[in-house]
């Protein structure tokens, strides 16, 4: 990140590009929630976006954001959203440490959280994470799958099932961006149907948000736009 391409004025251009995909979509601007992704990115990146008043951070893997967390002990009301792949052995931390969890696509692993969230917090609020096109690269479960992961975790006392994730196939194509993320809120609305309270859709990132928030994107996870390419030494 340069010196004129500063931590606030990254998350000003990224609030008015929501603001704007919201109005364009008839939507109010509080609707979308900026997730800033802050993967590979020093605890103190994340302490100056939190001056500017984000709150809301995602972090995909576990060792490097309990290190970032422990360095942040004094930013209270800060929200952490585990948004990686989960692998079994590694569920207590994030039952432990994380308010949410998006990426949960085996009922194992969905078992393994609520067993492992502590009494004293409230429960995880989670989605399910669906591979929207059928990759082979990436988690998640197929629209086929869903119900009954949906059915398993909404027994779970200890996780509260808000809604899916996903992350679709990279497009520059605006037609190809809205047909997956109109898949995903059809899913959504399946589950709605079937008698979910389900609220969440955590869709869209920086190259395709618009398209997320113009098919009912709730949760936008942006972070080279907000923090830049981390220049490694």
């Amino acid at each position: 990140m340069s010196i004129n391409h500063t931590i606030a004025e990254a998350l000003a251009k990224v609030t008015a590009r929501i603001h704007q995909a919201t109005l364009a979509a008839q939507r109010e601007p509080e609707s979308v929630r900026l997730i800033a992704v802050s993967k590979t990115q020093p605890a103190d990146a994340i302490a100056q976006a939190y001056a500017c008043g984000q709150r809301d951070f995602g972090e995909n893997y576990l060792q490097e954001a309990l290190e970032k967390q422990a360095e942040l002990t004094h930013l209270p009301d800060i929200q952490w959203h585990f948004i990686g792949p989960i692998q079994s052995n590694k569920t207590r931390p994030i039952a432990e440490n994380f308010a949410w969890i998006h990426s949960i696509d085996r009922e194992k692993v969905a078992q393994r959280l609520n067993d492992q969230r502590p009494d004293n917090l409230p429960p995880a609020q989670v989605c399910l994470q669906v591979n929207i096109d059928d990759e082979t690269t990436k988690s998640g479960v197929t629209l086929a799958e869903l119900p009954a992961l949906a059915a398993a975790v909404s027994k779970l006392p200890r996780l509260q099932l808000r809604g899916l994730m996903a992350i679709p196939a990279a497009s520059n194509t605006p037609a190809q961006q809205h047909a997956a993320f109109a898949k995903l809120k059809d899913a959504l609305e399946a589950l709605k149907a079937q008698g979910y309270a389900v609220d969440t859709l955590s869709m869209g990132m920086s190259g395709d948000l618009e398209a997320a928030i113009a098919e009912g994107s709730t949760m936008v996870r942006v972070g080279t736009d907000i923090f830049g390419v981390r220049i490694k030494a």
